[in-house]
């Protein structure tokens, strides 16, 4: 037996070698890594979350001092036996690793909700809305069943109870995204309070057995842990049983609360939605996947709500599911604008004739409003769907996103932080209001927002996107957008999008080859996609391919006749020709209110039309409207921060340049050159016809050679990343191909 060094054994070192300890780590080092490296990939492909990979790796640093010290003891003879000694050392190790293993998971465990309650903590000190109503959360419902095939079923249950009532005005009722996060959590109920910012706390289990239904429910003042009230509901397993139980918990529960429940609300807590179980069932299945809001997920929603509607015509919310999927699918899975939003309207409008009083019904007719940019509408629709339902998070949200298309950001932010209140862990909200905040410049609140949603969902693919998006626009760290949008494609490969994004950043980075190819491949997977043939456009723009450029526009235009870029280049086509009437009819027919009698209509949203339409009168003449746009628009600029996704970048220097004033406008250009602003450079340099006056200064060139000098820069470190990382893995691979040879050998 071995129990330690011998004298005369010469160096540590030596001994180290002879007892195989150097071999044995350098063998698991590299199966370790490979073995980390294939769960990142896994995990990627999958969308698992990132806590995974760090308990991988917590245990991987745990493992490797207890192969180190079997190595010790059995590297030099390979005995088999094993001492007092080594057993104690083992032993201990494992009580140590155990122990760091276990704190690690508890310590970590809160990070996805811990400081996220309603986003004070990480928006910089910024102040956030309030509601003062009585608060509750209902935490998801255990399954009590004897089978766990009834998860969906215990699932639907809490979530009807959920919409119940939030149907209650006198409530603040926290949506399911943020309760769902402390399913079968033992985090004590007054820090879940604490998380989501309620008072009380609804707790429950269900048990389905045969024709029966059982539903226990007990509620809890966070502040004393206190029992306020109990009961429990035993019914037969009928859609109307199950719904009756929902109303009387309803009205329960605002009772116990001493909430004041009005004639309409009663109404509509008592009304039953659907009296098919197995239609319940499908919608159930469907809302679970728009939740994701990925393109898998949303044609994987729309076939459940299609078969909720066949099982049920009359289910009015199965409509509504279905209108939000076909809207969302535009966006995430390339779905033709025109023809799914007119089905998207349909189901919509079909599930108002069926329930008039549907809060989430004219939520949706306000989401198809806005997506066709009819936003007074949009924002008079979801204002009836909020005062429907003043809990309904989604309607907070699309109102945000309505004010901030329309060009009122700072008026969406409000909004926004109301949908983040009723629902403070959903992903999606949290990117909204960061959003709403890179908007109106305030880029350190926007990326904390992004971040948590990170945090919230690391396997959520926008979440990575909008990362990109403030890194590049706002921060000029290409390096980092770069590494998020690519990591956003891997989440979400079937998005056009998220392709679309990696293409304009390695264009603006002067990637031409790589831009070209991810076009390619967009235009061939998704041709009927207004995504794909704005990125065409651009492509051709950029690289003065201008007739593929005007091709590709006028194709965005049958989908949208408002889109901004695609008027650009096919009027910046007009003046090329020298037929700038031409261009001056495109904006009349698509912005009519840039040509309004009373004066022009310009706010955020059109600001940098209003700048392309005054160089455009210029040509014609109309010296006298350009002049009134060119001032409108500057008023407009003094409201917008320089940068992000909603800044003016070189408007002022467009307005300066139009106007004569050369000097300016050369130093405007060069402010923002020095602030940041990198987005769009080469068409500004190359084709942007309002800056045609400064273009031939010496000043105008040295600018943009800063600018190009400062992306191949950046293009220098994005392959010495990936150069380090590819050296690295291949070090790796060397290493334990060599190990395995010398053993072989021995």
């Amino acid at each position: 037996m071995n129990d330690g060094p011998r004298d005369g054994e010469g160096s540590i070192w030596n001994q180290l070698r002879r007892r195989k300890v150097v071999q044995w780590g350098i063998a698991y080092a590299a199966g370790a890594w490979g073995l980390l490296q294939g769960l990142q990939f896994l995990a990627g492909t999958f969308g698992w979350t990132s806590r995974l990979l760090q308990l991988g790796t917590v245990a991987a640093l745990v493992g490797l001092p207890i192969v180190l010290v079997l190595a010790w003891f059995h590297g030099e003879r390979g005995e088999q036996r094993v001492s007092r000694v080594e057993l104690a050392i083992v032993t201990l190790l494992f009580v140590l690793g155990g122990g760091l293993f276990w704190r690690f998971q508890h310590a970590t465990m809160p990070v996805t909700t811990a400081a996220i309650t309603t986003g004070a903590d990480v928006s910089s000190g910024a102040e956030m809305a309030t509601d003062s109503r009585l608060s509750i959360a209902v935490l998801p419902f255990e399954n009590r069943s004897s089978s766990q095939d009834q998860a969906l079923f215990v699932d639907g249950i809490h979530d009807d109870i959920l919409t119940q009532l939030s149907k209650v005005s006198a409530l603040k009722v926290i949506s399911r995204t943020s309760v769902e996060r402390f399913r079968d959590t033992d985090v004590p109920i007054r820090e879940i309070a604490r998380q989501l910012g309620v008072a009380n706390i609804l707790e429950g289990g269900v048990q389905r057995a045969g024709d029966r239904v059982r539903i226990n429910v007990q509620l809890i003042d966070a502040a004393s842990d206190a029992h306020v009230w109990a009961e429990t509901y035993d019914r037969d397993l009928t859609t109307t049983d199950i719904f009756a139980i929902q109303s009387e918990l309803a009205a329960a529960i605002a009772g116990a609360l001493r909430a004041t429940l009005t004639r309409e609300e009663r109404g509509r807590i008592d009304a039953v939605p659907t009296r098919s179980l197995a239609a319940w069932e499908a919608y159930q299945l469907g809302r679970q996947r728009v939740a994701r809001r990925d393109s898998a997920s949303l044609d994987e929603a729309e076939k459940h709500f299609r078969r909720a509607i066949e099982l049920d015509p009359g289910f009015a919310l199965a409509h509504v599911g279905l209108a939000d999927a076909l809207t969302l699918a535009i966006a995430y899975s390339g779905r033709p604008f025109d023809s799914g939003l007119a089905a998207a309207d349909a189901a919509a409008s079909k599930a108002l004739a069926l329930d008039p009083g549907l809060a989430e019904a004219w939520a949706s007719k306000g989401g198809i409003a806005s997506s066709r940019r009819d936003y007074v509408q949009a924002e008079e629709l979801l204002r009836k769907a909020i005062e429907l339902n003043p809990n309904y998070a989604t309607a907070h949200h699309w109102l945000s996103s309505a004010l901030m298309e329309s060009g009122h950001p700072q008026q969406a932010i409000a909004p926004a932080e109301r949908a983040v209140l009723l629902d403070p862990l959903s992903v999606i909200l949290q990117l909204n209001l960061g959003f709403a905040y890179e908007v109106v410049g305030r880029f350190d609140d926007a990326a904390a927002r992004y971040a948590t949603a990170v945090q919230l969902d690391p396997g959520y693919a926008v979440a990575y996107g909008n990362l990109a998006q403030v890194n590049a626009l706002a921060r000029n760290r290409y390096v980092d957008a770069v590494a998020s949008q690519q990591k956003a494609v891997e989440l979400n490969p079937g998005s056009p999008l998220s392709h679309a994004v990696l293409a304009w950043l390695w264009l603006d980075l002067g990637e031409d080859t790589r831009a070209q190819e991810i076009m390619d491949i967009v235009l061939q997977r998704w041709p009927d996609s207004w995504v794909s043939h704005r990125l065409a456009a651009i492509v051709g723009d950029t690289l003065g391919e201008h007739a593929e450029a005007e091709r590709h526009a006028a194709k965005v235009l049958s989908f949208d006749n408002h889109d901004v870029a695609a008027l650009r280049f096919l009027a910046i086509g007009d003046l090329r020709r020298g037929t700038p009437a031409r261009a001056r009819d495109r904006y009349a027919s698509a912005m009519p209110e840039l040509f309004d009698p009373a004066g022009p209509r310009v706010d955020t949203s059109n600001a940098n039309a209003a700048v392309m339409l005054a160089a455009v009168l210029q040509r014609t003449g109309d010296t006298e409207r350009a002049s009134g746009l060119l001032d409108a628009a500057e008023k407009i600029v003094a409201e917008m921060p320089r940068l992000g996704v909603g800044g003016f970048a070189t408007l002022d220097a467009s307005i300066l340049a139009l106007r004569g004033d050369q000097a300016r406008a050369l130093a405007a250009l060069r402010e923002a050159q020095q602030a940041g602003w990198r987005s769009g450079w080469r068409h500004v340099r190359d084709n942007d016809p309002t800056l045609d006056s400064i273009r031939g200064q010496h000043e105008f060139r040295a600018i943009f050679a800063d600018i190009g000098r400062d992306m191949a820069r950046q293009r220098a470190e994005l392959a010495r990343r990936a150069g380090a990382r590819l050296r690295q893995v291949r070090s790796l691979h060397a290493a334990a191909t060599s190990l395995v040879g010398e053993t072989a050998a021995r």
